[in-house]
């Protein structure tokens, strides 16, 4: 037994490394002899769901899952289970607690490992602050929440305004309830660029020009690369970099057999060695000697501090190489694009043969299918909705969440004229202002900005806004244009009361078409988006006809 104890002990120790434990019941007898307290106000420190492993070992993070979090699993911040510790320290009755959070308390994992199972349980939150600024000198969004445990019989306050209630998303409930689902009609369409890590990758288009008078050969691992500024800032969107591309090559040839005798099982051996026989068929990236003599000089000793085993080892490759979306758009001549975090909200064609850099999101959809829809105001709301996890007041644009659920409406040739006229329209101002996407936006939602070309803009995105809604058959819905208020300040937008609606009738048709799919047998029944209730939405919903796959995107 002495020995076991030994043990125990030794274990605990190297656990805690170095921290000092506390428990509450003992520190507080009176306290929790009584049922705990009545009250509770704190500051819960912030780490990264990701993080929380690396920063206290493996055990700690188990006994968050399994004794707070009642065994959900998620990449939920740390504070998530600061909310869910308080709430077991006060009274199961007439208790209250405030605390402050990171935004992304009522988003993702965050919101469904604590305030989903708070509010599931005995508790309301009749207060909160969704997001605003940090005070001090951190640039970060953080929240106030105020969560009753037990009855609650006064109002409502969302961002001091009263409200008709609050979610765990901290936003006011709609008439439609329930999460979205991705849908099997979006698969395999949207893409995050690739993470090259290393600018030794990156070239100057003069540098690029070099290789390749140098060996023509070169053109196969040399492609213009399109980054988050040159998208947002360039009035045409085009890259003014070039990047080395060695995609999932072998690093070179010379290892001992043979790919033509060798089994599949010994093929797959040599790739994952990166080093293959000398009669592999396909290049290997010392195929182009001026190109790989860059990234050894320049990348290499870089990635040989990376955590990553595979970045190390793998070095003359991307970090992410995006394999998915390079395979997609394949064969297209033109794809559309969005940056993943910018001011604004908004798409643009460019050519699909390129390496597209991981601040951007790429769909293998033909511009002049999808153009007008993803750059509506309905579209907008849909994407940047409560619940999207973002630690920044910019819009950020996560293509899982705002275009793997996004429920398309039936598709109507008018709008791809409207879709064609606004584009055009949009490039003609910014080539005759040399002004690029932000800028060209941040015209758009300035209300002191009169400009001839600028108040044409507003109206056919009206027009164009109204047009999507009449594709989904909401003849009823009045849009309200104009100047709102919104998170990211005042813009030329839909109403607060259209926003809500046009959300609730999305949310009822996500479901609709994820139930369709379900009973068509496109999704695993077993898999995580299990078949949800049927919800209701507001107002005369029309005729909605699913448009398929080669219908939307071509």
């Amino acid at each position: 037994i002495s020995s076991l104890n030994s043990a125990l002990i030794a274990h605990a120790r190297e656990q805690l490394r170095g921290r000092r434990t506390f428990h509450w019941a003992v520190e507080f007898p009176e306290v929790f002899g009584r049922g705990g307290f009545d009250a509770f106000v704190g500051n819960p420190p912030f780490i990264g769901g990701q993080k929380i492993t690396g920063e206290f070992g493996t055990d700690y993070r188990n006994y968050l899952v399994e004794r707070l979090a009642n065994g959900k699993r998620g990449s939920a911040d740390f504070c998530a289970y600061f909310f869910l510790r308080v709430h077991s320290l006060v009274r199961s009755a007439h208790s209250m607690y405030g605390l402050i959070a990171t935004n992304t308390i009522g988003q993702g994992d965050s919101r469904e490992v604590g305030l989903e199972q708070i509010a599931t349980a005995d508790a309301i939150i009749p207060r909160a602050v969704p997001s605003r600024p940090w005070p001090g000198a951190a640039a970060l969004e953080v929240a106030h929440i105020w969560i009753r445990r037990g009855p609650w019989f006064g109002g409502f306050l969302l961002n001091d305004r009263p409200a008709a209630g609050i979610t765990p998303f901290l936003a006011e409930p709609g008439r439609a309830t329930g999460k979205p689902f991705r849908l099997s009609s979006n698969e395999n369409r949207s893409f995050q660029g690739s993470i090259v890590l290393g600018m030794g990758f990156v070239l100057t288009p003069e540098r690029a020009h070099t290789l390749l008078s140098q060996d023509e050969r070169n053109a196969a691992v040399l492609f213009p690369y399109l980054g988050g500024k040159d998208f947002n800032n360039r009035p045409d969107q085009s890259p003014s970099r070039w990047v080395i591309n060695f995609h999932d090559w072998p690093l070179y040839r010379g290892t001992e057999g043979s790919w033509n005798t060798s089994s599949p099982i010994e093929r797959e051996q040599f790739l994952k060695s990166g080093r293959v026989p000398n009669d592999y068929p396909e290049p290997v990236a010392a195929d182009f000697p001026e190109c790989l003599e860059i990234i050894e000089r320049l990348v290499k000793q870089e990635r040989a501090s990376d955590k990553r085993k595979a970045r190390r080892e793998f070095w003359w490759r991307y970090a992410e190489r995006a394999a998915g979306l390079y395979a997609a758009v394949s064969g297209m001549k033109h794809i559309l694009v969005c940056s993943r975090v910018s001011s604004h909200h908004f798409f643009a064609p460019t050519d699909a043969n390129i390496v597209f850099s991981e601040r951007l999101v790429a769909f293998a959809i033909s511009p002049a299918k999808a153009f007008a829809q993803l750059s509506s105001g309905i579209h907008e709301a849909w994407a940047h909705r409560p619940g999207q996890t973002t630690h920044e007041t910019r819009n950020t644009y996560f293509n899982e969440s705002a275009f793997e659920t996004f429920p398309f409406p039936p598709e109507l040739p008018t709008l791809e004229e409207l879709g064609d006229r606004y584009s055009e329209l949009r490039r003609q101002i910014m080539a005759t202002r040399q002004e690029g996407l932000t800028k060209t936006y941040n015209r758009f939602h300035d209300r002191a900005e009169v400009s001839a070309d600028i108040v044409r803009l507003r109206g056919l995105h009206v027009e164009l806004d109204q047009a999507v809604a009449a594709a989904y058959g909401w003849r009823d819905l009045e849009l309200g244009h104009g100047f709102h208020a919104t998170k990211q300040g005042e813009r030329y937008t839909l109403s607060e009361a259209a926003r809500r609606t046009v959300l609730d009738r999305l949310l009822a048709l996500n479901h609709q078409r994820y139930s369709e799919e379900l009973n068509a047998g496109l999704h695993d029944k077993g898999a995580k988006q299990a078949k949800t209730k049927k919800s209701k939405a507001t107002g005369p919903q029309g005729e909605l006809i699913k448009p398929t796959q080669q219908e939307l995107f071509g």
